[in-house]
């Protein structure tokens, strides 16, 4: 059974209005335990709307979502403890911190889970060490830390949470190349650890090829594919069509098979291209360097 399901989902903003507008119409959907999803598509694809839906935030117009097969919108249905259970990360949200330390704002989610004092101190310092924040660092001012470190902060709170799904909203916005990589990183290994559920919201071709298992692709508020990257980085033409640029590595090798140099695999990722290359030039008997 899927930990996350869609069926039917749609959302309408502003009904009645002139500016009303389907933001995700009627999709069917299902989600894993285990899998890191990316979540890809232009702007206005509906890509956060179908995440704050998956969360509780939104009430689907139509349609319903059911975490471990219950309708999260049923009668009598608990959301706060959904949204324990699928935590969300906006982007940008080192602008959500609010607390006097680093250690209070981690603690936040625990504390309103209503555990004791002892769990809530276990969950912040273990999570803290997972994202990569110091002991020095719980008793500062979240104002006093980068903005790497305060989007790390702001993740923390809810990896502390220990939600059985990890949606996170372009969590790697503004930040610089090994801003990205850092928190990439530390998801992915937190993710192969903890067998959590990870959804992946990002514009970055290269991220979510190099780290996700499983990739979403939505346009004009429906759902183009849902595959292997391999799968969908195979439709290369259909991806562009819709204005998403495919990882540059996955164009090298494409401009490579226009020159006749076949392949047996679709390539997105640097470390596997560079393993197709040296495997082709040493069976052609050129030099690995």
């Amino acid at each position: 059974m899927p930990i996350l399901e869609a069926k039917n989902l749609t959302y309408t903003y502003s009904i009645g209005s002139p500016f009303e507008k389907t933001a995700i119409d009627h999709i069917d959907l299902q989600i894993e335990q285990g899998d890191f999803v990316g979540i890809i598509g232009h702007t206005g694809s509906g890509k956060s709307t179908l995440m704050q839906m998956m969360n509780g935030l939104l009430k689907p117009t139509e349609g319903t979502v059911l975490l471990d097969g219950k309708d999260i919108w049923e009668k009598g249905a608990d959301r706060r403890a959904v949204r324990f259970q699928v935590g969300l990360v906006f982007q940008y949200p080192e602008y959500q911190l609010f607390e006097e330390t680093v250690y209070k704002d981690i603690a936040f989610g625990p504390k309103n889970m209503g555990l004791d004092e002892k769990e809530i101190d276990r969950r912040v310092r273990g999570t803290a060490e997972v994202v990569g924040l110091s002991e020095e660092l719980l008793e500062k001012p979240p104002y006093a830390l980068s903005g790497g470190q305060k989007r790390r902060v702001a993740i923390a709170g809810v990896m502390a949470m220990e939600p059985k799904v990890l949606i996170l909203d372009e969590p790697t916005a503004g930040l610089d190349p090994k801003g990205r990589t850092t928190i990439l990183t530390q998801l992915s290994a937190y993710q192969k650890r903890t067998g959590c559920t990870v959804m992946l919201v990002s514009h970055s071709m290269e991220d979510v090829a190099k780290y996700v298992s499983k990739l979403l692709v939505l346009s004009h508020a429906k759902i183009v594919c849902y595959d292997t990257p391999s799968n969908v980085f195979a439709r290369g033409d259909s991806l562009e069509e819709m204005g998403l640029a495919l990882p540059q590595i996955t164009r090298v090798f494409h401009g490579l098979r226009a020159r006749g140099i076949d392949f047996p695999d679709e390539v997105y990722t640097v470390k596997y291209g560079a393993e197709l290359l040296l495997k082709a030039l040493a069976e052609r008997g050129g030099r690995s360097c």
